[in-house]
């Protein structure tokens, strides 16, 4: 039996049991008529010019009632539609495209080409990552990595490789290393910062005799100050003893490892000095390293700062196995926690919704790679922190930076449960159980 959708004749014609009915259905008015009796009645059908044998009839006017005047440029011309939209799409990227080649031809090179000795500061996994990144632009450039570790040094002078930290990953030749300040920052044109927070002020101050005050200092280190609760844009200038001290921080989602590898990768400049600005944009970017600017360091580095504590808290629920809704809400919350303090102490709030906000919360708090995510999840498995600590050849800058929370939170009047339970439990006040329960108790208010 074929397939009916509608009612009416059509129906009729079903049940008295006479196919060629359907050859009378949908026929113009114009067409020849003829009469059908139907349980005592007469019903004026279309007799159309041909035979129709449809399988399947549709009905297009709704309610089951068939329009059989309905005109055909109604149904839609898919196929036509659809070349319609390829090309539309085909010529936004040709267009996409066409800006790109005109913006490159137009970007200025001259950083690249006149810069002869970049420093880098520290010689853990993100200093060797950015120093053979660096490196690779230029052969002519001597890139100086300043360590502490002997063996290190020794290792990336003799066989271009740091094996603590990249075993499998040779460096350029004109990386080199050294643990003499002196010998580092002579002569330098730009210094990469990446020593850890809880260090850099007593560092710095160290080495300060050594530093040019127009030396420009690009900082990567992630962190609030635990006792001061300063910002890097705040320790260097005042460690080097020099307030106009060239600043730009440099953040947004990347791992070390990826960066290593050359894979796609996008970061963010910021400073005060737009002109500075662009200048380490030019030094940086390359065509696996996109470098978008900014002007906002504080929404920069307070979003840097805290998605550490985030993402430990992130590890935490990880750890307990309390699932995929509990990670998306309390990410959520995270991020909307990160928002108000940082609007509090003067950023932007679209800052927090790009590189150094949004991208690098989600990179920290659902990838393995994520050293402060690796606390929270050992934490929420039961071990303690100290066992954790010990264990890990890196720092995990959230540890620290999460005691600064809870003084931040109270300076500013801002309400933060998730990264403030974040502190109690690295204080060993909460338990990670306790501290969900006690979140999950908190007041049902609206959402802002």
């Amino acid at each position: 039996m074929p397939l009916l959708v509608g009612g009416g004749a059509m129906a009729a014609a079903v049940l008295v049991g006479d196919p060629s009915l359907f050859n009378v259905l949908f026929c113009p008015p114009s067409m020849p008529r003829r009469s059908l009796s139907l349980g005592g009645k007469n019903l004026m059908l279309h007799q159309p010019p041909k035979p129709i044998s449809p399988r399947l009839i549709l009905c297009r006017s709704g309610a089951g009632a068939l329009d059989p005047a309905a005109p055909e440029k109604e149904i839609p011309k898919v196929r036509e539609g659809g070349r319609d939209q390829r090309k539309a799409v085909r010529i936004a990227w040709e267009k996409l495209v066409r800006w790109s080649r005109s913006w490159r031809s137009k970007a200025k090179t001259d950083v690249v080409e006149r810069t002869k000795k970049v420093v880098v500061l520290g010689g853990g996994s993100f200093g060797t990552a950015m120093a053979a990144h660096i490196a690779g632009k230029k052969a002519e450039m001597e890139v100086l990595m300043l360590v502490r570790d002997e063996d290190v040094c020794r290792g990336i002078n003799e066989t271009h490789f740091n094996r603590k930290y990249f075993p499998n990953h040779m460096l350029p030749e004109n990386v080199f290393a050294t643990t003499n300040a002196r010998d580092a920052l002579l002569g330098a044109d730009f210094c990469l910062h990446v020593v850890p927070v809880q260090c850099s002020s007593s560092f710095l101050e160290g080495i300060s005799q050594h530093v040019d005050p127009k030396l420009p200092f690009i900082s990567l280190s992630k962190g609030l100050e635990l006792n001061t609760l300063r910002t890097m844009s705040q320790i260097i200038p005042q460690a080097l003893r020099n307030p106009r001290q060239p600043f730009v921080v440099l953040s947004g989602p990347s791992f070390a490892v990826e960066l290593m590898r050359k894979l796609p990768t996008a970061m963010v400049v910021a400073s005060k000095d737009k002109n500075l600005a662009g200048t380490v944009q030019q030094l940086l970017a390359s065509p696996h390293l996109r470098i978008s600017s900014s002007s906002d360091v504080i929404g920069v580095e307070i979003a840097g700062a805290l998605k550490n504590v985030l993402a430990i808290a992130a590890g935490i629920v990880e750890g307990m196995n309390l699932g995929n809704n509990c990670m998306a809400a309390l990410v959520a919350q995270g991020c909307s926690e990160i928002r108000w303090l940082a609007t509090k102490m003067g950023a932007k709030a679209t800052t927090l919704t790009g590189l150094s906000g949004s991208g690098d919360i989600m990179l920290t708090c659902f990838v393995n790679l994520s050293r402060n995510r690796t606390v929270g999840l050992r934490l929420g498995s039961g071990e303690s922190l100290d066992d954790i600590i010990s264990s890990m050849n890196q720092v995990a800058e959230g540890v620290s930076t999460a005691g600064a929370v809870i003084a931040l939170a109270e300076k500013y009047n801002v309400k933060m449960p998730v990264l403030t339970a974040v502190a109690r439990i690295i204080d060993n006040e909460l338990t990670p159980k306790t501290a969900v329960l006690e979140l999950m108790g908190l007041p049902q208010v609206e959402e802002v």
